[in-house]
């Protein structure tokens, strides 16, 4: 009869495993195994989704439309929207290089003021902004509110031109990446607050504010 194979002699125990220590580590290395599988699939499931959004990134058009070179009709919106405004609203007659990109009246209940917004990207591709806002009686909104929309910069002065004193707000120093309102002239009308921002250079600003004051003159 032949004897039984003698059972190696395991360095960290100094002995041959016994029956139950052989299995124990068997059942270990199985299971070691199977987690090592897991997370080699989770990995490959993973580079396999992140493959899929390259090429959805690659195969589905990228471009912005016609929104660089599109511009409202300002003088139609303007129209209609006096209808819901009461009142007559600004129509800014600019060279075609102004784009005007929106054109449209807000409301807020919070604080109960109505604006007319004019959007324009300007000649030297900045940003320039009208609001002409209202109370529901048809009187000027407030300075509080006038401070909230140009994001609590304090005035710098005043200055007249286009028959109207202007309230200045010179913070060109800011970061047109981090503000919208570099430059702002606010002023005062009979039924109104015409206000004209951005982060364009002031001749632009002022630019808008005279086509603005002029298109109420002409109508």
């Amino acid at each position: 009869m032949a004897k039984d194979r003698e059972q190696p002699i395991v360095a960290e125990l100094g002995r041959a495993e016994t029956v139950e220590e052989t299995a124990a580590r068997k059942a270990e290395n199985t299971r070691l195994h199977r987690q090592r599988q897991t997370v080699n699939n989770l990995a490959l499931s993973l580079l396999a989704s992140l493959g899929l959004v390259l090429v959805l990134v690659l195969i589905v058009p990228r471009g912005v439309g016609d929104f660089e070179t599109r511009s409202v009709d300002v003088a139609t919106l303007s129209t209609q929207a006096e209808n819901t405004a009461g009142i007559e609203l600004v129509s800014p007659k600019l060279p075609e290089d102004w784009l005007a990109k929106q054109a449209l009246i807000r409301s807020s209940r919070t604080d109960r003021v109505t604006h007319w917004y004019i959007g324009y990207t300007t000649p030297s591709v900045g940003y320039a902004g009208i609001m002409q806002a209202f109370t529901p009686d048809l009187e000027p909104a407030n300075e509080t509110w006038v401070a909230e929309q140009l994001e609590r910069k304090l005035a710098t002065g005043t200055e007249t031109f286009a028959g109207v004193e202007w309230t200045v707000y010179d913070h060109q120093n800011d970061s047109a990446d981090e503000s919208n309102v570099t430059y702002a002239l606010s002023t005062e009308l009979e039924n109104a607050m015409l206000v004209i921002y951005g982060t364009a250079d002031p001749t632009e600003i002022k630019t808008l504010a005279t086509a603005a004051i002029e298109s109420l003159k002409n109508n």
